[in-house]
């Protein structure tokens, strides 16, 4: 699922590159990020989640199933973000596929209330009912989305509602298609499992320090007053991850630093 997408296109990328048969859910099998993956070797598979019709047909005869939604905020995405997942769920239940992998949250099992952490928690709890044979990935903040003030000019100023001295987990979305690809890959040592993910853990201050030391911009953080229950959590309790242990996993686990690096070569000075 999400083949196109951050999480989805890692995670199809990470199991080619380990040598899997991967079938592609894609609505637009004409879309720059399908055709890549064609390239790349994997069967594109035209259907939608919200087509139970499609996740059957594109099922059959699959050991694995990675499934992920849509971040959702308001109350008709979030409702279809647990049609979906549980949708998804009940078709790979229904085809008896051998694993099942779904991309949840950080702190999903904390009982946060934040609405798009709960509407996955229920999808965990739903994937759980079934019995199905699964793990159950939980990324942390997305270096990805920094990538928003990539193209700052002039002095880059990062307004966000966070406290200045409250560390945040962050993670690199390639690096959740490295788990998932490892979970089908070695899956006695993931099923079962519920993983949070994380590849660094920074202040603010910290991310914009990197930012410009990376970019040669004028980076400053500016702290905004906290108001929504997401910062809210992110002040007082925030994500978990275990990096040291999952480093030893995945000595190639990506900083903030190495990512935006990578990312971001046209604009080191």
């Amino acid at each position: 699922m999400g083949a196109t997408g951050n999480q989805g296109g890692a995670t199809a990328r990470a199991l080619l590159a380990r040598g899997f048969d991967v079938r592609a859910l894609v609505r637009d099998p004409d879309k720059r990020e399908a055709r890549d993956l064609a390239e790349r070797g994997a069967k594109l598979v035209p259907g939608d989640m919200n087509d139970v019709a499609s996740l059957r047909r594109a099922m059959t005869g699959v050991h694995g199933v990675f499934s992920v939604q849509a971040l959702a905020y308001e109350p008709a995405t979030l409702a279809e973000e647990v049609r979906q997942g549980k949708a998804v769920a009940d078709a790979a239940e229904a085809a008896g596929v051998g694993h099942f992998v779904y991309s949840s949250v950080g702190g999903a099992e904390r009982g946060t209330g934040i609405d798009h952490f709960e509407t996955k928690a229920e999808i965990e709890r739903h994937i759980q009912a079934l019995g199905l044979p699964a793990t159950v990935l939980r990324p942390v903040f997305f270096m990805n989305n920094l990538l928003h003030y990539a193209d700052a000019a002039g002095e880059r100023v990062m307004s966000l509602p966070v406290r200045p001295d409250k560390p945040m987990q962050l993670i690199a979305a390639d690096d959740i298609g490295f788990f998932a690809a490892a979970a089908f890959d070695d899956p006695q040592s993931y099923l079962g499992r519920q993983i949070e993910l994380a590849g660094d853990e920074l202040t603010f201050p910290e991310v914009a320090a990197i930012y410009e030391r990376v970019t040669g911009v004028t980076t400053r953080f500016e702290a905004r007053p906290i108001e929504e229950r997401m910062f809210e959590w992110f002040a007082e309790e925030g994500y978990q991850a275990d990096i040291p242990a999952l480093r030893r996993v995945h000595p190639g686990l990506m900083s903030l630093e190495r990512f935006l690096t990578r990312r971001l070569q046209s604009a080191i000075s």
